[in-house]
């Protein structure tokens, strides 16, 4: 970036002029220390990610969902706990013996206990299912990991293109000055007009309000930013990871976008539909329970012990047992459809992000070769003409803002870029078999310099 030289002027002498020096330099010494002590500050992607996960609430969630279902699937495994049953039978109500519990024989004073024998593959297939649970769970982990890295990331780079742009402005801020005091000495030494003066100070003032909004966006990207990383973040370090590769590959998309965790999530539940139907073809069969019971009656009566067997009567299988079962093989036909139709709806998105972040690429390479030395062309040419009295001061400038612009929109671009980038490379995670094909899986292209 060049600031716009002005036909060289009178000679004014001012005794304000070394003042001016002194604090520019001054503000110069102060900003370099300032930057210097901030640089030993900054966030890097890797450890915001860090920050992140160690912060996150949703995956102590997830852990501790996952533990209780382990803990059910051990318990489920295990045979009931058996029944403790006493009582008095045929106890007399009136008459000579009433409420008497020894002087009629049939009078009983029982005490027993009742098991239920429930069968080994039935106990099996429930602590099963309390296992697919506990795999839901972890999946579900998966995705919310997946998904804090895919945020967190998204929100540094955010924060990092806000802070970049600011910092465009505020050098074509500084420029700017430089013109505002080229024009006034211009005005003074009879070479230009008062209204070349007041159009570099509209043109300041208007850069000025471009910095306030700039500075809204900062702020707002720096609070999501703290959403994930916590409060009093400092500002994102000036190194990018490589955005110019990603470890999705178009021609083998669909195998790992079956590995994308809310797709891997879906076939856990499927498998808890699974286990469910599993549990209901189990119940076909009844469980039979045993009952020991001793009864005491009185001295002058034989005291005595029954055993009893209970076997449920399934009367209906047909239209209790076998729609139960029905229902739940359903059920697994329904979650089975719906993954497969989101594991193409993924993959046909994954497809439109990758496509449209190699095309950005493409663009910013046509920025870097074209538009923006173009724009600087441009800017040089009119100065030549506005140096040799051909041109104006508010083309100059309007040429000179044009170029910011190009440059700003280069930003914009390079921003939606690395968004794009983020959404591609936290889809599955990294340590997946599906993504270990060799370096030619992955997706890359030249990166090109940061501006």
């Amino acid at each position: 970036m060049f600031p716009i030289p002005f036909p060289a002027a009178p000679i004014v002498r001012s005794a304000r002029r070394p003042v001016r020096h002194w604090a520019v330099a001054l503000a110069l010494c102060a900003s370099t220390l300032g930057l210097s002590a901030h640089a030993q500050q900054t966030l890097t992607l890797e450890a915001a990610l860090r920050l992140a996960e160690e912060r996150s609430r949703q995956l102590v969630a997830q852990d501790a969902a996952a533990g209780a279902a382990r803990a059910m699937a051990v318990a489920a495994g295990q045979l009931p706990d058996p029944v403790l049953k006493a009582g008095i039978s045929n106890l007399p109500v009136n008459g000579s013996d009433r409420f008497s519990l020894t002087r009629d024989f049939m009078t009983m004073r029982s005490i027993g206990v009742m098991q239920e024998f429930t069968r080994s593959d039935k106990r099996q297939a429930r602590s099963a299912r309390y296992d697919r649970e506990a795999e839901v769970a972890e999946a579900g982990r998966a995705v919310a990991l997946a998904n804090l890295r895919r945020d967190t990331a998204t929100a540094w780079l955010d924060r990092y293109f806000q802070g970049r742009m600011r910092e465009l402005l505020q050098t074509q801020r500084a420029e700017l000055n430089l013109q505002i005091e080229g024009a006034d000495a211009a005005y003074r030494g009879g070479r230009g007009t008062q209204a070349d003066v007041f159009t570099a100070r509209s043109a300041l003032a208007q850069l000025d309000d471009r910095i306030l909004a700039q500075e809204r966006q900062i702020a707002t990207a720096q609070t999501r930013l703290a959403r994930w990383v916590g409060p009093g973040t400092p500002q994102p370090s000036m190194v990018l990871p490589d955005l110019g590769s990603v470890r999705l590959d178009a021609r083998n998309l669909e195998a790992q976008i079956g590995e994308h965790p809310q797709i891997a999530l879906m076939a856990r539940q499927e498998g808890v539909a699974r286990a469910e139907a599993d549990v209901a073809q189990s119940n076909k069969r009844s469980d039979w329970s045993v009952e020991l019971m001793y009864s005491q009656r009185g001295a002058a009566y034989s005291n005595m012990v029954s055993l009893n067997l209970s076997i449920p009567l399934q009367l209906d299988p047909k239209n209790r047992q076998d729609r139960e079962l029905a229902a739940k093989l359903a059920a697994v036909e329904q979650l089975q459809a719906q993954r497969e139709e989101a594991t193409r709806e993924s993959a046909a998105e994954a497809l439109s992000w990758l496509q449209q972040w190699q095309s950005n690429r493409k663009r910013l390479a046509l920025y870097d070769s074209s538009l923006i030395p173009l724009a600087a062309e441009r800017t040089q040419a009119v100065l030549a003409a506005y140096r040799g009295g051909a041109g104006t001061l508010s083309a100059a400038l309007e040429t000179r803002r044009m170029e910011v612009d190009t440059r700003l929109e280069r930003l914009r671009l390079e921003m939606e870029t690395a968004a794009l980038w983020a959404q591609l490379e936290f889809l599955i995670p990294a340590t997946h078999p599906a993504l270990d094909t060799g370096p030619s899986a992955a997706t890359s292209e030249t990166k090109e310099p940061q501006k």
